[in-house]
């Protein structure tokens, strides 16, 4: 009976490093050796790079860096010391795909290019709409991009929405100061989609915004959940929201239907109203498709970038006071009265601050694409069905692009970035449609902040938290008084 026992347990414990080595390369037997044959007969090879596990493919990596350690930056440095830096690709798997992390401006902008090659794969139809612009491919999204560039970007657009979202970052900003204590993040998140109700959909402050800005996160969180339908799940959860927020925007399409042309000059008119070159307007659906998807992107990127803009300018005091030296000008000149989209365009530095503020924030660390047919680069083969994940976080924190990269200098934009060394919206006929409306509003924001307040961080060293957005932990507790 011992010998068998014995036996056994020898036979498991010297067993335990065959299963670890099967499990280790499974992926790579999976995935990249029928690959391998193909290549061979091309002259091309696969990216360099390991599968990782079963299933988790490299997420443990990904958590350790991004998590635990939080440097997020060794996670592709890692891999550069590794497997060196070749054209600036990697094969791995990860979220539950292969894939393709690409991290260098070249070939970065060969997949942002290649509309007929890379396809989006991220977010999915269901959470952003089957007609939003997130959505559709070809022609169908030229034309939305044209509708929602006039209705957000034009210049009488950017006229409007100076006028309309100065009024609530005034009366936040005096709140806060009463106040004396605030975590900056949510105080800037009901501000910022306060003004994005009002911008899109008229709507103004109360329970029916409360409520929406509920729906919204829970939509959100969808978006990074594993898409499972089903009971007690985050993205079942997400769809329901999905579907509460449509209802509620399609009384509101009912109601500016009935009031005959008495336009209220928001988002939903000029998406309503523009046509194209045929004389064709939107269709109700799409209408609705695409106030929920901008709503969710604006909110989101806007409210973060202005969090960081408050941590930022508290840790480079002598930013802040270049910036407020500009404003106070701008401010004199006009008297105290609220500023024009034309003012903020002459406002050089603060414009910078900017710039500056949405390169460190990140808030899109990576983009996907599903690669829609095989593709040669540079004699490296991307699988046709593999995922494609532009790390746009590495262009913007690589000391080979920007010199001390972590370091909050505005300054670095008295020369523009090298090309496609700085994504922050993408690239691409995917750029992102509403980026002239992120940086109006910040630079907004940054504009009352500096003439009118100090505030003083809480908690300096606090650490920063990278998932699923990077921001400080505590939320940039801040005490807050009038200058």
């Amino acid at each position: 009976m011992e010998i068998t026992v014995g036996l056994w347990w020898g036979l498991f414990m010297g067993g335990l490093p065959l299963l670890g080595w099967l499990l280790w390369w499974w992926n790579e037997f999976w995935y990249v050796a029928p690959l391998k044959a193909r290549c061979s007969a091309t002259g091309t090879k696969l990216p360099p790079g390991h599968m990782g596990f079963p299933l988790l493919g490299e997420m443990l990596s990904f958590l350790w860096y991004f998590k635990i350690l939080r440097r997020p930056d060794e996670f592709i440095n890692s891999k550069r010391r590794k497997y060196g830096d070749g054209v600036g690709m990697y094969r791995t798997h990860l979220f539950r795909t292969p894939a393709i992390i690409a991290c260098f401006p070249s070939i970065n902008k060969f997949i942002l290019q290649a509309d007929d090659k890379f396809m989006l794969a991220w977010p999915r139809d269901d959470l952003v709409g089957s007609t939003s612009i997130v959505a559709v491919h070809g022609k169908s999204h030229a034309r939305l991009r044209s509708y929602i560039m006039n209705s957000i970007n034009h210049p009488d657009s950017l006229r409007r929405i100076a006028l309309h979202v100065q009024p609530r970052m005034v009366a936040a900003l005096q709140s806060w100061a009463q106040r004396g204590k605030i975590k900056a993040r949510d105080e800037i998140k009901k501000l910022t989609f306060e003004n994005i109700g009002k911008l899109f959909v008229s709507f103004e402050p109360g329970p029916l915004l409360d409520n929406m800005d509920n729906l919204f996160r829970g939509v959100m969180h969808g978006f990074r959940a594993y898409p499972i339908n089903f009971p007690g799940t985050a993205y079942r959860h997400a769809l329901q929201c999905r579907k509460k927020l449509e209802e509620i925007f399609l009384v509101e399409l009912v109601k500016k239907k009935k009031q005959n042309g008495d336009e209220t000059h928001d988002l939903m008119d000029g998406l309503r109203q523009i046509r194209d070159e045929e004389g064709n307007k939107l269709l109700d659906k799409e209408v609705l498709d695409n106030i929920v998807s901008l709503v969710a992107a604006g909110y989101e990127s806007t409210s973060i970038a202005s969090t960081w803009a408050v941590y930022y300018l508290s840790k480079f005091p002598n930013v802040l006071d270049k910036l407020r030296e500009e404003n106070m000008a701008i401010s004199k000149n006009r008297n105290g009265d609220f500023i024009t989209s034309e003012d903020v365009s002459k406002m050089k530095y603060t414009n910078k601050v900017v710039e500056e503020t949405i390169r460190m924030a990140n808030i899109a660390a990576f983009a996907f694409r599903s690669v829609i047919k095989e593709v040669e680069y540079k004699g490296y083969k991307i699988p046709k069905d593999w995922k494609v994940i532009l790390w746009f976080r590495y262009l913007h924190t690589n000391p080979e692009n920007f010199e001390d990269p972590m370091y909050f200098n505005p300054d670095r934009w008295n020369e523009p970035a090298r090309p496609g060394t700085y994504q922050v919206f993408g690239g691409g006929s995917r750029i992102c449609a509403g980026n002239m409306l992120a940086r109006i509003q910040l630079a907004l924001f940054l504009h009352h902040l500096s003439v009118g307040y100090k505030w003083e961080l809480l908690n300096p060293d606090v650490e920063t938290v990278y998932l699923p957005h990077p921001t400080p932990a505590d939320g940039v507790e801040v005490a807050f008084t009038k200058l």
